[in-house]
């Protein structure tokens, strides 16, 4: 099953938990017929019990909203209860909070990500950007996922952490078996990589405290306090945890879809070499493109209505993203890329409300910066073999995207 058998399909037939809608990107064709036809709907699985199919931008914001009727620390954000790690570990990461913790707690969290903080980073970032850079500048050739787009927002991770560079390897490792675990439906394996990352996080937090070292983000965040609260080590641990996880890998399949998309629509790509001021817009409009997070989940707290649907305490509501950025509703012509679009309001970091993600700011940065130097340093660039997908429902990325491109020289 793919989107190009979307106009065919019995809607009431449909499981979006399954991965084979996913083999060639989000079902775009199979969303456009959702929204028109049933904007909520019923789907049910065969290893995650039911939840409501919410497809259009309109619900998935007023979801997003509405905290108090819909949950993210009842069950989750994921349709598996303990697809990450287990579901009362978690619920100590803002993401998975309600408020008035959520508004606790994010106030903490987000001294570390406010644009100023974030701003200060450009020069690092660019540093790590040049680097990955020049180590493949002079092949002409790359995997443009696995060389320059997994590597890149892990170093810079790595480098606001406190981490050492010689231990990024084992992070992505990490990353990668949770994934697989994720797509194989083991959750055990997946909880069980989770924690071993964690500890490591939480190893890397006494190290640092040990050693004073007050500059890292770990130790800023260590010490950050609203109304004489601070969080706890397990917390800033799993915090840490879910960032190197879901952070990583959203910045690194918006880096590898983003080039793809341009590859795919050339004269996008020649707006961006002919006016490099065009480049903060054309990262919105990739963010909205490549919609790396497909969904997240919420559950009812009370019986309620949306748009019509009565939906019963206790019923989860899975906002799927990837539709909400591409309704005809909100977008004018939403299936063209437009690096020059001037509609904003995407979904890439969720719906709005107190759930923005928090790492907005940042990710755009290192987005802004991969694709400046990438355009002004790689010329000719073409894909030179099969792209690779992962075989996801909730994450919409690339495992492979080969590339070449004129060589040129190093300048680190």
């Amino acid at each position: 099953m793919t989107s190009t058998t979307a106009p065919a399909v019995d809607l009431t037939e449909v499981d979006l938990t399954d991965p084979s809608w996913f083999r060639d990107g989000p079902p775009h064709e199979l969303f456009a017929r959702m929204r028109a036809e049933t904007p909520i709907r019923w789907n049910e699985t065969e290893h995650f019990g039911g939840f409501w199919s919410l497809t259009r931008a309109a619900e998935i914001a007023a979801v997003s909203r509405d905290t108090a009727t819909f949950s993210s620390h009842a069950e989750g954000v994921f349709v598996q209860r303990d697809q990450v790690a287990p579901l009362d570990l978690v619920r100590a990461v803002l993401l998975y909070k309600d408020p008035p913790e959520h508004t606790k707690y994010r106030k903490i969290l987000q001294s570390a990500f406010v644009p100023a903080t974030v701003a200060k980073m450009e020069d690092d970032i660019r540093a790590v950007v040049t680097r990955v850079l020049d180590d493949v500048i002079e092949q002409g050739a790359c995997d443009w996922t696995q060389d320059v787009a997994v590597r890149v927002p892990l170093l810079v991770l790595a480098e606001l952490m406190g981490i050492p560079e010689d231990d990024v390897p084992r992070l992505y490792e990490w990353t990668e078996q949770i994934e697989a675990a994720q797509r194989a439906i083991e959750p055990a394996q997946a909880v069980e990589t989770f924690m071993a990352m964690a500890m490591y996080l939480h190893e890397q937090v006494e190290r640092q405290a040990a050693e004073g070292n007050s500059d890292s983000l770990v130790m800023r965040l260590r010490a950050a306090e609203v109304d004489g609260e601070t969080l706890a080590d397990p917390e800033i641990m799993t915090f840490f945890a879910l960032l190197v996880f879901a952070g990583n890998d959203t910045t690194r399949n918006t880096t590898s879809g983003g080039l793809l998309a341009l590859l795919e629509h050339p004269e996008q790509l020649e707006k961006l070499r002919a006016d490099p001021a065009v480049i903060p817009q054309a990262v919105e409009e990739i963010l909205r493109w490549t919609s790396v997070v497909n969904y997240f989940v919420r559950t009812a707290t009370t019986d309620t209505e949306l748009a019509g649907q009565p939906i019963a305490a206790g019923e989860k509501v899975m906002l799927w993203y990837a539709s909400g950025s591409r309704d005809e509703a909100k977008y004018a012509d939403p299936q063209t890329f437009d690096v020059t679009r001037s509609e904003h309001d995407h979904m890439a970091f969720g719906g709005g409300g107190r759930h923005f993600c928090l790492g907005a700011g940042l990710a755009r940065l290192e987005l802004r910066i991969i694709f400046e130097e990438t355009t002004r340093r790689l010329h000719e660039i073409e894909q030179a073999g099969e792209v690779q997908r992962l075989q996801s429902s909730w994450a919409n990325g690339l495992t492979s995207l080969p590339i070449r491109f004129r060589a040129g020289a190093r300048v680190g």
